[in-house]
């Protein structure tokens, strides 16, 4: 049957792709995309604008058709059976829906209207949301007149009005202060406590060090998945940081040197994969020698940020990905 899930897939899968994808005329957003979401996970879907993040949400949601290939969502196919979905999910978009000019605790009810939660519900359901997102004392503000950070807590209170198993978050934090985003992960770690699996997208790298699992998305493909120690561990070579009194002049002059894996920019410094810590060495009498001015250079642990960009060729970082939903 089409709406069954494929053969040996546990019902603990609450999320499944099989060779997923969606061609925008000659553009292939997202390709062959192979993933598995068990219950009770906190997924991270990771990759720069334009890797095929919200393409492949979208289609997990039920609102986007793939062009190949199949999902399911508690064992419901996408491509067959897309509006039972919606039943299963609560799916926050980038700009989520919210009325500007009606108040939060409006809003709230409007989507309990929309989901069609029973009445009898919607007392305890709202104070509950009210609990984790701290927006009771603000039940009478006009959304518009909301903090970015407070916006995006009620896009979130909403599209969890009506109890769902599966939350579907499409870069939740994007534009965020920082004491915003980490509210708002306090947040998704209690809704895991309550039973709710979820996946969630981002373009912030550390936040994937806060995931259960994290796969890392580059032009349409996953190109890597695990855990996030895992991820880091697989980092070939010795990562250090080096901080030179001249960025751009360093930058120059390891493009050239023999021993260095890749270096990316981090903050007022480098971070620099050798291949061996003779090599590293022997790098920094290089630059001493060229007249550089080296504050500091000591071995640390690769970062989720190392991890993703030594999976990616140079040339990409250079030039950029493809333009993609």
């Amino acid at each position: 049957m089409g709406n069954s899930l494929p053969n040996g897939v546990s019902d603990e899968c609450v999320i499944r792709t099989e060779r997923l994808c969606r061609d925008f005329g000659e553009t292939k957003a997202v390709h062959d995309l192979n993933l598995t979401v068990m219950r009770g996970e906190l997924f991270g879907l990771v990759g720069p604008d334009g890797a095929g993040k919200t393409t492949t949400i979208r289609i997990l949601a039920g609102i986007l058709e793939p062009t190949g290939g199949d999902a399911w969502i508690n064992g419901i196919s996408v491509v067959h059976d897309p509006e039972r979905i919606k039943e299963h999910i609560a799916y926050m978009p980038q700009r989520f829906g919210l009325y500007q000019d009606l108040t939060v605790m409006e809003n709230l009810i409007f989507y309990a209207d929309l989901f069609r939660v029973p009445k009898k519900n919607r007392g305890p359901r709202i104070e509950l949301l009210f609990g984790f997102s701290r927006l009771g004392p603000f039940k009478d503000r006009l959304a518009g007149a909301l903090s970015g950070g407070m916006k995006q807590k009620l896009g979130l209170a909403c599209a969890l009005i009506h109890s769902p198993h599966l939350l579907l978050l499409d870069e939740p934090t994007n534009g965020v202060d920082p004491v915003s985003r980490r509210d708002f992960w306090k947040i998704l770690y209690d809704l895991l406590k309550q039973g709710i699996s979820i996946l969630v997208s981002t373009a912030y790298l550390d936040e994937a060090e806060r995931t259960t699992r994290v796969a890392f998305m580059h032009q349409g493909t996953i190109i890597q998945l695990g855990e996030p120690k895992t991820l880091k561990d697989m980092v070939d070579g010795v990562m250090m940081e080096l901080i030179p009194d001249d960025l751009s002049g360093t930058r120059a002059l390891l493009s050239g040197m023999p021993g260095i894996v890749d270096f990316n920019v981090f903050g007022d410094g480098l971070h620099v994969r050798f291949k061996d810590l003779q090599e590293a060495a022997f790098v920094r009498e290089k630059l001493e020698n060229s007249g550089v001015k080296i504050h500091g250079l000591k071995r640390i642990v690769p970062s989720m940020e190392d991890a993703f960009l030594s999976l990616i060729p140079r040339k990409d970082l250079v030039t950029g990905d493809q333009p993609r939903e």
